[in-house]
């Protein structure tokens, strides 16, 4: 992240003693914002997509799933973001640093197709809401998301869009508040299902879809970017106290991310699982609600969508301009023309498919599959990174840390293993 487009953010001063007080402090109130950057990625139009086919095929049962994501999230976003502070450089600068050429060309060319599923989600999202509100039609309202994003980014300073984003966010929280209360979900059926898992053959591609809309891999990249908006001045012992700073931001805004995506699977379970609607289309779930919840709530669906599809496009755009700089060893400079071009070369591949005419609905789901095979191979080069002295110093992740990682590591790998038996050669899965 360049600096001289970034808020600064001081270390904080005085006596204060103690996670609570560094709580109400203001430095802390200052430093909120990256881990709300990296929010609206996994409240986009791929989840809007994965959490409505979970509610209504198989109503809150997984809902566990939010729940565990979120938990993964937090801890391996919190370490993606310790990577930035300490190293002064993102995951993609730092990979290709230390790491052999040919590990960098394997986990440089594997963001590449998660990075164009990313953007196929996050742009159909925009134009499904442009469709919805102004009956656009996809093939027009896709490469129109584009412009607006490239012009959002070109046009603002990384601050401007930091709270333009987190306007966003808080709107996005909202809508689905409002929509909780229209649609009035049974929460005393739905709150065991936040603890405990249950998982079929048929229910498997659309977990794994959720675990890949709510697990990044652009979202890690982007955190260790993001991150460097802030000056860290770690003299005077404060590093520590930075680091909750960190902890404080991303648990936070994860934590709103648990909130708005839990609401997406008790609207979708409370609407269509209670009244036996099949949805195969965003389309079609946006028309059903008339009937079902009222026009308010399908307009409330419309704006929603719109918002959610063009601000994780900004997000998910800043994500690549900073991977294709940092794989190529490139400044991340905006001026610069591989920077622009980082901005829509990956973007262009998912506009072509919107305008061929794909199906939308199937799209963002298998989209989301896409980033959760592809996620082993971001998970694995920042363990190992924050774990190398040589790398972090003090700073380093130590031995719980590390275990909890890999276990993190372990889970997405065999539940990749079992949605792709599943889905090849063991008859389900399907969607």
């Amino acid at each position: 992240m360049v600096k001289d487009v970034g808020m600064t953010c001081a270390a904080p001063r005085g006596g204060m003693r103690g996670f609570a007080r560094d709580l109400f402090s203001r430095e802390l109130l200052r430093y909120l914002g990256p881990g709300f950057i990296v929010t609206i990625g996994f409240i986009d139009p791929g989840n809007w997509a994965t959490n409505m086919a979970g509610g209504s095929q198989f109503g809150y049962e997984l809902l566990w799933v939010i729940t565990l994501s979120t938990l993964m999230l937090i801890f391996l976003q919190h370490v993606a973001a310790r990577l930035g502070i300490v190293t002064g450089r993102s995951l993609a600068v730092n990979v290709r640093s230390h790491f052999s050429r040919p590990l960098v060309w394997l986990f440089g060319l594997s963001i590449v197709p998660a990075l164009v599923a990313t953007s196929l989600a996050e742009i159909l999202g925009g134009a499904l809401g442009f469709q919805i509100l102004f009956h656009i039609p996809l093939w027009a309202g896709a490469p129109l998301s584009l412009v607006l994003v490239v012009i959002a980014i070109l046009g603002q300073r990384y601050d401007q869009l930091e709270r333009l984003i987190v306007v966003f966010l808080a709107f996005i929280a909202i809508a689905y508040i409002v929509e909780l209360f229209i649609v009035k979900p049974d929460m005393a059926a739905a709150a065991p299902h936040w603890l405990i898992p249950s998982l079929s053959g048929a229910s498997i591609l659309v977990a794994m879809g959720m675990l890949g809309a709510i697990v990044m891999p652009h979202n890690i990249y982007l955190h260790s970017d993001t991150i460097q908006s802030r000056e860290w001045d770690f003299g005077g012992g404060n590093q520590k106290k930075l680091m909750r700073y960190e902890l404080v931001d991303t648990t936070l805004s994860m934590g709103m991310g648990w909130l708005v995506n839990s609401a997406m699977i008790l609207v979708a379970a409370a609407v269509f699982f209670r009244h036996g609607v099949s949805v195969s289309s965003i389309q079609q779930a946006s028309q059903t609600l008339r009937p079902l919840a009222g026009s308010l709530a399908q307009l409330i669906f419309g704006v929603a969508l719109l918002v959610a599809g063009l601000a994780s496009s900004i997000t998910s755009s800043l994500a690549t301009a900073n991977v294709v700089t940092g794989y190529l060893g490139k400044p991340e400079d905006p001026h610069s023309r591989i920077y622009r071009l980082g901005l829509v070369v990956l973007a262009l591949p998912a506009v072509v498919l919107i305008m061929v005419g794909l199906d939308p609905f199937r799209a963002l789901i298998l989209s989301q599959v896409v980033l959760s095979i592809q996620l082993p191979l971001t998970i694995v080069p920042l363990l190992v990174l924050t774990r190398r002295r040589a790398v972090m110093g003090e700073e380093r992740m130590g031995t719980l840390g590390v275990a909890t990682g890999w276990f993190v590591a372990a889970l997405v790998v065999g539940l990749n293993v079992f949605l792709l038996y599943q889905t090849f050669w063991g008859g389900g899965g399907g969607i």
